[in-house]
C-alpha cells in the first residue's frame, strides 16, 4: 500500500479507504485500515521524530525541552499499572498541572497543558485489565497510550511485562485489544527483535491485527545492549511488511550523534519515524534542526523547567548527570554531584536568582488559592451536603497558664504557660467513638480523609449511623483528621472525647485500672506531669539564682 501526503486519504488496491490522521485535532474516529478498526485521534506516528520512554529521565522538565528543541512527540518513562492503580489524580493550581500521585504523596506521573497533545503515556503491565484501567485513569490527559514490551531490565521482566511479554503473544494480543476497544486514545507498543526474523514478522503483523495505531522496533535482540550494533536490516523488513507506522529505535549509539543523521536513520531502517533515546538524553538540542546547542545553555533550560515545575532534586540531577557525562569530574560536575538540593543545584549553575525569584512566586500562588473560599477553590456543594461540621482540633496537650511573681522591684509578674496533657496517653476519640459504637450496636465508624494538594493537610469525613461529620479545619496528617472528625461526632452526640478533664468512662476504666483493682476505687498510678497535681494556677518565686539553677 503506498501512502499518500502525510493527512490526506490514500485508496489502497482493493478499494479500502484508509488514512493517517494528520495532526489537527479531528473528534474520535475509528479508520479502517487494511480490514481492521484503529482508534485514531489527533496524534499522528507519520514522519515523526519523537523522545522515546526512558527510566527517570523522561519526566515533564525533559519532555517539555524536547519539545522546545523540535521533538514533534513525547513519551513519559515507563510507570507500572499497579503503582498508577493506587494513585488520584490531583489538579494542582499552584504548577498549573495534572498530577498523578501515590497514597505517600510522591508525584508518579506529572503532566501539563502544553504537552497535553503530544505526550504518549507508556506503562508497565502484564494483565490487559489493568492496563485498561491504566488507561482510563489517564486518557484524559495525554494524546496516546503505550504498552512497554522490550525493556529487558528486571526491574520490569520479573513481573511478566516488558521484554517478557514478548515470549507470550496471546498476552500481547489480548493487551492490546483490549486498550484499542476501550480507550479513546491511540495506543501503540515498542518491541525488540526476537532472535529469528520469522518470528519477528509473525509477531508484528499479529501485533497490528490488534488495531494499533503503530509500533515502535528497538533493533536490539532482549539481551543485547547499546553496544551491540542495531540491526537496521530487520527494522526496515519490518516497515516493509506493515502496514500501520513503524518507529525506529535504537540508533543513538551507531547512528545518531546530530540532527542530520536521525533522517539517514529513518532512511535505513525505511521507518515512518525515529525515536531518540540516549542521544537525547545526553543533549536534547539533537531535536534542533539547527544543530546542537552548547549543553551548558541546554542544562540551564532544563533546570528552568525543573524549578517551575518542582521537579525533586534527585530527579533533575540524575538528568544533569546524564548530560555532562565525562564532565562529571569538572568544578561544575563536582559541584553538581555534592548538590543537595534543588536550590545547591541552581546555585552550582549561576541560577540561584531564578530559583529565589521562582519559589516566592510559587510561593505567593500557594497563598492566594489558600486564601480563597471553599466555593472559589471549586469544593462542590454536593460533596458536603448534609455534613455535620464545627472548627476543632485534635491536640494531646493544652497550655496551662502559671503566674511568675518577682521578688524583686525591677523584675515584673508574668503570666506564662506550660503544656498539660489533654489526653490520656492510650486514649483518643476514634477509640471513645468505637467504645459507643459497640455499646450502641451500632457498625463501626467509616472516615474517609483528602489531601488539599495546595499544602498537603488533610481533612476527614467520619460515618456514623449514616450521618457525617467533619471538621472545617485541616490538619497537618490523617491521623490527625480522623481523630478530629471523631470530636465533632462525639461533641454533636454530648458524648465524651476521652480528656482527662472529662469524668472516667468505661473505656477510661478499662486502659486505666489495674486487673486485681476495684473498678470504683482510685486510678492506676501514671507518670505525673509538671504542674498535673494542681488544680490551680501556681506562683513561682524567680531570681536569678533560682533561674541559673532551673538550667541544670
Amino acid at each position: 500500500m503506498g501512502w499518500k501526503e502525510e493527512g490526506k486519504p490514500a485508496l489502497d488496491d482493493r478499494g479500502i479507504f484508509s488514512t493517517y490522521i494528520s495532526d489537527l485535532c479531528f473528534p474520535f474516529l475509528q479508520t479502517k485500515v487494511e480490514g481492521m478498526i484503529v482508534n485514531s485521534l489527533s496524534l499522528c506516528y507519520h514522519n515523526k521524530v519523537i523522545l522515546a520512554p526512558m527510566v527517570r529521565v523522561g519526566t515533564l522538565p525533559m519532555r517539555l525541552l524536547a519539545l522546545d528543541y523540535g521533538a514533534d512527540i513525547v513519551y513519559c518513562e515507563e510507570l507500572i499499572d499497579l503503582k498508577m492503580l493506587q494513585c488520584k489524580r490531583v489538579v494542582n493550581e499552584v504548577l498549573s498541572t495534572v498530577d498523578f500521585v501515590a497514597p505517600d504523596d510522591r508525584v508518579v506521573f506529572r503532566t501539563c497543558e502544553r504537552e497535553q497533545s503530544r505526550v504518549v503515556f507508556q506503562m508497565g503491565t502484564s494483565d490487559a485489565e489493568r492496563a485498561l484501567a491504566v488507561a482510563r485513569l489517564v486518557e484524559n490527559d495525554v494524546a496516546g497510550i503505550d504498552v512497554n514490551m522490550g525493556c529487558p531490565k528486571e526491574y520490569s521482566t520479573k513481573g511478566g511485562m516488558g521484554a517478557a511479554l514478548l515470549t507470550d503473544p496471546d498476552k500481547i494480543e489480548k493487551i492490546l485489544s483490549t486498550l484499542v476497544k476501550g480507550t479513546h486514545r491511540p495506543v501503540t507498543c515498542k518491541i525488540r527483535i526476537l532472535p529469528s526474523l520469522e518470528d519477528t514478522l509473525s509477531l508484528v503483523k499479529r501485533i497490528e491485527r490488534t488495531g494499533i495505531a503503530a509500533i515502535a522496533v528497538h533493533g536490539r535482540k532482549r539481551e543485547e545492549r547499546p553496544q551491540h550494533p542495531v540491526s537496521c536490516e530487520v527494522i526496515k523488513t519490518i516497515s516493509e511488511a506493515l502496514s500501520i507506522p513503524v518507529i525506529a529505535n535504537g540508533g543513538s549509539h551507531d547512528h545518531i550523534q546530530k540532527h542530520l543523521d536521525i533522517e539517514d536513520f529513518r532512511q535505513a531502517t525505511a521507518a515512518s519515524s525515529v525515536m531518540v533515546a540516549r542521544a537525547a538524553m545526553w543533549n536534547p538540542s539533537i531535536f534542533l534542526k539547527d544543530g546542537l546547542r552548547p549543553l551548558e545553555e541546554v542544562m540551564q533550560k532544563y533546570i528552568r523547567y525543573a524549578v517551575q515545575y518542582d521537579n525533586h532534586y534527585t530527579n533533575t540531577k540524575y538528568c544533569l548527570c546524564q548530560m555532562l557525562r565525562e564532565q562529571l569530574e569538572s568544578p561544575q560536575g563536582r559541584l553538581l554531584h555534592a548538590a543537595q538540593s534543588s536550590q545547591e543545584i541552581c546555585e552550582a549553575f549561576g541560577l540561584g536568582v531564578f530559583y529565589e525569584e521562582t519559589t516566592r512566586e510559587l510561593d505567593a500562588r500557594r497563598a492566594d488559592l489558600l486564601a480563597r473560599t471553599p466555593e472559589e477553590v471549586g469544593e462542590s456543594a454536593e460533596d458536603i451536603s448534609g455534613v455535620i461540621k464545627m472548627a476543632v482540633k485534635f491536640d494531646r496537650l493544652t497550655l496551662k497558664p502559671y503566674f511568675i511573681m518577682s521578688i524583686t522591684a525591677d523584675d515584673p509578674d508574668t503570666w506564662q504557660t506550660e503544656s498539660k496533657r489533654a489526653y490520656p496517653p492510650q486514649i483518643t476519640p476514634k477509640m471513645c467513638l468505637l467504645e459507643w459504637c459497640r455499646r450502641e450496636k451500632l457498625a463501626q465508624p467509616v472516615y474517609e480523609t483528602v489531601q488539599r494538594p495546595l499544602d498537603r493537610l488533610f481533612c476527614s469525613v467520619v460515618t456514623v449511623a449514616d450521618k457525617k461529620y467533619q471538621s472545617t479545619l485541616w490538619d497537618k496528617s490523617k491521623k490527625l483528621a480522623e481523630q478530629t472528625a471523631a470530636i465533632v461526632c462525639l461533641r454533636s452526640q454530648g458524648l465524651p472525647e476521652g480528656r482527662l478533664s472529662e469524668e472516667s468512662s468505661s473505656l477510661h476504666k478499662r486502659k486505666w485500672e489495674a486487673p486485681d483493682q476495684d473498678p470504683g476505687g482510685p486510678r492506676a498510678q501514671e507518670p505525673a506531669l509538671p504542674g498535673e497535681l494542681c488544680k490551680k494556677p501556681f506562683v513561682v518565686l524567680r531570681n536569678s539564682e533560682e533561674s541559673s539553677l532551673e538550667g541544670r
